[in-house]
């Protein structure tokens, strides 16, 4: 096992990994930008060495400095988390060639897989269904709009080199597709360095369901279930669940024998994630692989009882997975909310300042992965999650009734959060009962929002007509009684109007 390990990352995610350092006992480092100098993350750490300035480009992407300091505290692996470098094959193959051990897959299969079009052919070639469209990069717009007119609309237009929603355009008619083309090329080429594109044909009302996955370096590869993460803002995930409320046995089997496969035609080692988009028929399509560790591993490892942080290390280090595929179980449900510092109510604008007060939420089944405390100034500069609830719950709905009340309990005072989002979406019907897609915020959840709020207008407007009655009646009432006196002139509907 490793000697010291440092964690080239920031926020929740960090301490979610050095803690599981710690109770393998293994020493640990931290890096940090000038930014971030007073984190929860550094103050965890056993060592902490600042990266440099607050932008990412001159700290927590700055390659050369962060294996400098690597050598510097005598760490023998890095683990990237997610984010930042996690993707990056030329920092994986520049620690591999500084005898550092990067803790997940080897460089090879985080470029096969970084790129899309290459990713979506060695997919064809291990007999795993893809969405129809182009398994390479185009860069001339007219074959763009040729192969986008045999296709047929509805498509999506997708950076080559990315995801996280970054360059990708739903283009949905000839008319679209000029201006669409630009605007995707513009966005991945700020995003990734690189303006090319594939198309894709879009699959209208999908849900977003990934399959876990981990493998050794001697070849041993298997599935830890599935993910649902179809609640999501701008190609964004808010909110993932395990197990999917549509997904059955048998279901689960097929895709996760296809995530296997899928793993083994990269020759992947670690823990990586297959993403698949499943249609109103339950078929479902290869989208990308993502070879790092996933925001939402918490719902597998709530659901599994299987630490990934850990398994990662140890894989790291050589070892052999300990468990077959039959070891794998699906006990109860879990579910992760983000907590963002975002104003929901102002269409989710970062809401950057300083935590005046913070109550996190506790109790049987409550799990919360949070990289901030009363008093930390969240930055500007970087990704505004802070912290992720999970619960867990023998029912899918005792894992939201859970939720429910963990959402109530947590207080962050200082600045706006999401949390009232999440508690409106634990309320929603159609979460409740399973019924969504990746459209759901923007047309079940925001429809049912906005007829709340037209039916609230109502109510207002309804008691304020009582309100007026009621003292009309009495103004009426004190005429009358008024009526009696010497020099009363009587009651006029026209006065005081």
């Amino acid at each position: 096992m490793f000697d010291k390990i440092m964690v080239a990352n920031r926020g929740e995610i960090a301490v979610r990994i050095l803690r599981a350092c710690r109770e393998m006992e293994i020493p640990t480092v931290a890096i940090y930008s000038e930014a971030d100098r007073n984190s929860l993350h550094v103050r965890y750490a056993d060592e902490a060495y600042c990266v440099g300035a607050p932008p990412s480009i001159e700290s927590y992407l700055n390659q050369k400095k962060i294996i400098e300091i690597a050598k510097k505290a005598g760490a023998k692996a890095i683990h990237p988390g997610y984010g930042f470098l996690a993707e990056n094959p030329s920092f994986a193959r520049y620690c591999e060639e500084e005898g550092i051990v990067f803790i997940g897959p080897p460089s090879s299969a985080i470029e096969g897989m970084g790129s899309k079009p290459v990713a979506r052919t060695t997919m064809q070639s291990a007999n795993v269904p893809i969405v129809p469209g182009t398994s390479q990069s185009i860069e001339k717009d007219e074959e763009i709009e040729n192969i986008a007119e045999k296709i047929g609309y509805p498509i999506m237009l997708k950076a080559a080199a990315g995801g996280g929603g970054k360059g990708m355009r739903l283009v949905k008619s000839r008319e679209e597709l000029k201006n669409s083309i630009r605007a995707a090329k513009s966005e991945a080429k700020s995003a990734f360095g690189n303006s090319s594109i594939y198309i894709e044909k879009y699959i209208e009302n999908p849900r977003h369901i990934e399959i876990q996955v981990l493998g050794d370096k001697y070849g041993n590869i298997i599935h830890l279930n599935e993910r649902e993460c179809s609640i999501q803002r701008r190609h964004q995930k808010v909110i993932e669940e395990s197990p999917s409320p549509i997904v059955d046995k048998e279901m689960r089997n097929r895709m996760g024998e296809a995530a296997v496969k899928a793993a083994k035609a990269a020759n992947y080692y670690s823990a990586g994630t297959v993403e698949f988009l499943v249609n109103k028929n339950k078929n479902f399509y290869f989208l990308e692989m993502n070879t790092r560790l996933q925001v939402e591993h918490p719902v597998t490892e709530m659901t599994t009882g299987i630490d990934l942080v850990k398994e990662m290390i140890k894989i790291a280090a050589g070892e052999k997975l300990s468990f077959r595929q039959e070891d794998v179980e699906q006990r109860g449900a879990s579910i992760e909310c983000r907590i963002y510092a975002e104003d929901p109510d102002n269409n989710f604008l970062p809401s950057p300042g300083k935590i005046l007060g913070l109550r996190t939420p506790g109790g049987p089944g409550i799990r919360d992965d949070c990289g901030v405390f009363e008093g930390y100034v969240v930055p500007i500069y970087y990704d505004p999650l802070i912290s992720k609830l999970i619960t867990w719950g023998a029912t899918r709905n005792e894992a939201i009734e859970k939720m429910s009340r963990a959402l109530k309990e947590y207080s962050i005072k200082g600045i706006k959060t999401t949390i009232p989002f999440h508690e409106r979406v634990m309320k929603n019907p159609h979460f409740i009962s399973g019924d969504f897609d990746t459209n759901f915020i923007d047309t079940k959840f925001n429809k049912e929002k906005r007829k709340d709020k037209d039916d609230s207008y109502k109510e207002i407007a309804l008691i304020s007509a009582v309100l007026w009655a009621f003292n009309d009646e009495k103004e009426k009432a004190k005429i009358s009684r008024l009526g009696n006196k010497k020099g009363f002139k009587g009651y006029s509907p026209w006065k005081g109007r």
